[in-house]
């Protein structure tokens, strides 16, 4: 039976680790890279003070991506950046003096010749990928686990990409498509780093800050205080490093208490955090969680350098918490606004919303010093990527703890 567990590590309050990767500058020339592009818009950070007074606390807001380049999920960030920083590097140039306007022309395209850039997903990073290379005039090659979503399948073939369903986990389509760019002289465009191969994985992490920027900003607009708490949820780790490095970065001594969050079929950083002696610790199988988008085996080494430093608490949790914040979300109170998440998406949100309000987790609010002065931080990854699924969650109740 799944069930819940926590790490918790000594709140550093100057992390030990270098973080000049995640700075606030480095942070800009991604978000100025994003939001040189015509569909630029920031996403919306939505108080929910009917969600935080049910939960007893005193604040909630949530980052909502499914506003982000009309793909409906953050993922565009970060293989964008990547995108760009690869061609200005093969070009000579600084990504500072690359707009989209520049990078996206015939001139760009010209001087860099045909290249087909390759990846493994379970959906949004890929499609973010097809995006950006259809938008450049480039080829793409995606290759996704067994078990993805049709829908998802099309949406990145739609974008121009030879995309396909493989009959591997997630981990072994990330070998295969690194085994198909040495052979074929492809690019590959991967979070998940290993030796000898760092830079993309990295980059791909700097686009994500683009959120943490927009975020800061956002609070600072509203004249808003800053969060207490954020919860980053982790496939294999990046987003969630990449989040907590930037954060970190930001407010220095005064950071926020950050939990990183997974599922527990497929709890890599989790399990690299509890074992806390020096080595990653991998989840192999099918990994067949609901929360696809984190069904992740391997953490990604940079990902975890950040995280092992930066990250105060880490939580392993069942399938049912996802599809809990997803009907929390679409269903709000107080007169919130709802907002349409998918299954990575919510995991943070459905996380915590158990934590708080049952009392056979009390312990893990005590650990997350979570009380009634807490000003809680969601990211919702993902809209309504698998619209079935959604469906069947949000209106027909699937995936709930009374199940069986």
């Amino acid at each position: 039976m799944e069930q819940f567990k926590i790490v918790t590590y000594p709140h550093q309050d100057v992390p030990a680790t270098d973080l000049s990767a995640f700075s606030e500058a480095e942070a800009k020339k991604a978000h100025d890279f994003h939001a040189s592009f015509d569909v630029y818009a920031e996403t919306p950070l939505t108080s929910l003070p009917g969600l935080a007074k049910a939960l007893g606390v005193k604040e909630v807001r949530i980052k909502d991506e499914s506003y982000r380049f009309g793909l409906n999920a953050f993922k565009v960030l970060g293989g964008s950046y990547a995108l760009g920083r690869y061609i200005a590097k093969t070009l000579g140039e600084d990504i500072s003096d690359m707009p989209a306007t520049r990078i996206l022309s015939d001139e760009v395209r010209q001087k860099l010749g045909e290249v087909t850039f390759v990846t493994a997903t379970d959906g949004n990073h890929g499609r973010g990928v097809a995006w950006t290379a259809n938008r450049l005039g480039q080829h793409s090659v995606v290759y996704m686990p067994k078990g993805s979503a049709q829908e998802r399948l099309e949406n990145i073939r739609a974008e121009g990409a030879d995309a396909s369903i493989t009959d591997l986990n997630y981990d072994d389509a990330v070998r295969l498509a690194n085994k198909q760019a040495e052979e074929k002289g492809w690019v590959m465009v991967q979070d998940t780093a290993w030796e000898g191969y760092t830079d993309i994985p990295l980059w791909i992490m700097q686009g994500y800050t683009t959120m943490g920027y927009e975020i800061v900003h956002q609070l600072e607009k509203e004249g808003a205080e800053k969060p207490t708490h954020v919860f980053l949820q982790a496939g294999v780790g990046s987003m969630a490093g990449a989040m907590a490095g930037f954060i970190s970065s930001y407010y220095g001594t005064e950071r926020p208490f950050i939990t990183v969050v997974e599922p527990e079929k497929a709890n890599c950083v989790f399990r690299t955090a509890e074992a806390n002696d020096g080595k990653l610790h991998f989840v192999t199988g099918d990994m067949n969680t609901i929360m696809a988008g984190l069904a992740c085996g391997e953490p990604c080494t940079i990902g975890w350098e950040v995280l092992k430093n930066c990250a105060d608490a880490f939580i392993s949790c069942p399938d049912y918490v996802a599809a809990d914040g997803m009907r929390i979300l679409a269903a709000p109170t107080g007169g919130d606004k709802p907002v349409v998440s998918g299954e990575s998406g919510a995991a943070t949100t459905g996380c915590i919303s158990n934590i708080l309000l049952r009392e056979d987790l009390a312990e893990f609010k005590q650990k997350l010093h979570l009380d009634e002065n807490s000003r809680i931080l969601f990211i919702s990854t993902e809209g309504d990527t698998d619209k079935e699924n959604y469906r069947n969650v949000v209106w027909g109740g699937k995936f709930n703890r009374y199940d069986g």
